[in-house]
């Protein structure tokens, strides 16, 4: 970590990575390689796009991005 910052960011990262595995990964069993890419694919547009997180007083990640890119511009 030799970013200001990196090591929330490697915290949030972790976090969603745990997500996948619980809330997808474990409780599915994919058929093929592509089934799983759809599936895991499907769970990253609702994790970044339609799922509110609490951490982020409600919003998704995705706007959050979206919002600092803006100020950023």
């Amino acid at each position: 970590m030799d970013g200001k910052g990196r090591a929330l960011d490697n915290a949030f990262v972790e976090r969603f990575w745990r997500s996948l595995k619980y809330e997808e990964v474990y409780r599915r069993e994919y058929a093929n390689y592509r089934d799983a890419q759809i599936h895991i694919q499907a769970y990253m547009q609702l994790y970044n796009y339609r799922r509110p997180h609490s951490a982020l007083d409600g919003s998704t990640p995705a706007e959050i991005h979206h919002a600092h890119q803006k100020r950023a511009a």
